[in-house]
């Protein structure tokens, strides 16, 4: 089933991005060692969505299913 994820959120630095659960970044619940996983928003610019063909949801058009 398709998630709901945010295009463009008002702060991905608080948030770990790497799996589902979208843990804060100061206590990520994976515990392998790693460190937080970027939104592609922080690395790729406001319009990232564009580049990978993603579109937004017609009901939310800051949010998209993937």
């Amino acid at each position: 089933m398709a998630k709901n994820f945010p295009l463009n959120p008002k702060h991905p630095e608080r948030i770990c991005w790497g799996c589902d659960r979208y843990c804060p970044a100061a206590s990520l619940a994976c515990g392998n060692g790693s460190g937080r996983v970027m939104h592609p928003v922080e690395t790729q610019g406001e319009h990232w969505y564009e580049d990978w063909g993603i579109e937004p949801s017609p009901e939310n058009p800051r949010m998209a299913m993937l």
